[in-house]
Parts: structure tokens; sequence; C-alpha cells
């Protein structure tokens, strides 16, 4: 695994709002494949951090935006207070996050370090329907959603405008997202014609790869973490190693 850095970037958002971001890539010389990485209801908090800073070790470089900059700069929910988050959530307006992606993929795209044509996408809960959004919205090579409710209805509009493949995780026990809604998604992604893959784990629940939650499962955050690895190696990272400068 690669050494990595990691530092806080400040991005221009198109309606004039400042985003901040935390940022993570490997340490030596070179250009690698983008990674978004999208937050949680709770923030970009320790565990969205340690994502990010996972995937730099992985070889890529990954920025993790803080998608409630305009309502609480730095915010960190906790998981065992969720009436906390609902005020941001219930704030973020699908306008203001298409511009809060563009304004990420657009740092990536120009970043030194970044193979600018070779950027994927990654979300958890709020995030992964973030991610889905990312993907119809700037050209990914491949989207990741782990538990992304709230896919269908509101953005099923925009599955035929999805940039590259899908990777979706569902948790079998999670009664967050209706057994309707994910087929719904699935049966949409069909008719469209998108490449996708589908997983749901029967014995994970809501928040399973997360292990600051009372629902994390090891052995489904496992399965998980290696499907996304291999997913991500085939469609984002270039056949070997990082191109060198």
């Amino acid at each position: 695994m690669a050494e990595i850095t990691t530092e806080k970037v400040t991005l221009k958002v198109a309606d004039g709002t400042s985003m901040n971001a935390y940022v993570a890539r490997p340490v030596e010389p070179g250009k690698f494949p983008g990674m978004l990485v999208f937050q949680e209801a709770f923030g970009v908090n320790a565990h969205i951090r340690d994502i990010t800073e996972r995937l730099a070790r992985q070889g890529y470089v990954a920025i993790a935006p803080e998608l409630y900059h305009r309502t609480g700069a730095g915010f960190e929910g906790s998981y065992t207070d969720f009436p906390a988050v609902m005020p941001h959530m219930q704030a973020m307006k699908e306008e203001g996050s298409v511009q809060d992606i563009q304004a990420a993929y657009e740092w990536l795209k120009s970043n030194e370090h970044v193979i600018s044509d070779r950027i994927g996408s990654i979300g958890f809960c709020m995030g992964g329907r973030m991610s889905f959004l990312a993907s119809s919205v700037v050209p990914l090579r491949a989207a990741i959603s782990f538990y992304g409710g709230g896919i269908a209805p509101a953005l099923l509009p925009r599955a035929a405008n999805l940039s590259g493949p899908m990777l979706f995780f569902w948790g079998g026990l999670d009664k967050h997202i209706p057994a309707e809604q994910i087929r719904t998604v699935v049966d949409e992604l069909k008719r469209v014609g998108k490449s996708f893959v589908n997983v749901e784990l029967s014995d994970a629940d809501h928040g399973f790869f997360c292990d600051a939650r009372a629902s994390y499962n090891p052995t489904a955050a496992t399965l998980a973490r290696t499907l996304t690895l291999k997913f991500l190696e085939t469609h984002v990272k270039e056949i070997g190693q990082a191109q060198k400068a």
C-alpha cells in the first residue's frame, strides 16, 4: 500500500459559496486515478476521512467534500443523534448538490496528481445517492453506492445519463430502504440499458460498512471492500500502476 499525505482544501462553488474538503493521495510522484468520496448524513467525519485515506493507500487521489457547507461547515454528527442531522439534510437541494459535485470533480480533474479522465465516485447512505447523482452530472468512469436511499423515485429520471458502470450495495436487513425501492432502481437501469452490479448482503443492516456504527458487520464489510477495489481496478484504475510523471 502506498504511503499517503492528507490535506484540507477549500473549493469555490458556482453559487458563490465555499466548500471545504478532505483530500488524501499517495506521496510518490506521478499521476493517479481520482475518487469523489461522498459522506453519510453525519458529515465528513472520522469514518469518511478513513475511507478517503484507504483509497489513497490503494493508489487514488481521493476528495471528500463537505456537503453541509451551506448550513454547517465542519459539521460532524453523532451516530446516536440523528435529529441533529436532519436540518442539514433537509436544507440540501438538488441544484446545490449538482454544483458541489461539479466543484469537487473540477478540482480533481485539474489537479496535477490526477489522471484527468480516470475519475470515479463512492458514497455511503446519503452519499450513495450523491454518487448516483454524480454519475449523471459529470463524466465518471464508474460509481459506487452503499445503501443509497432516495435514488428512487427522485433521481431515476437521471438514470439514462449515467456516465459509467455502477456498483450498488444494499443490506438485506435494512428497514430504511424498502425492497420495492431497490427493485425500482434495478428495473430502471435495465430499461435504459445501463451497466451495473447489484449486491444484496442478506444479513447486513443499514450502515454495515462503518465500523463506528452499531450496525457494523465485519464479514459483509470485508466482502464489500473486496468487490469495491476490484470494481475500481476494472473500471477506474489503469491496468498496472499509476502513470509516472
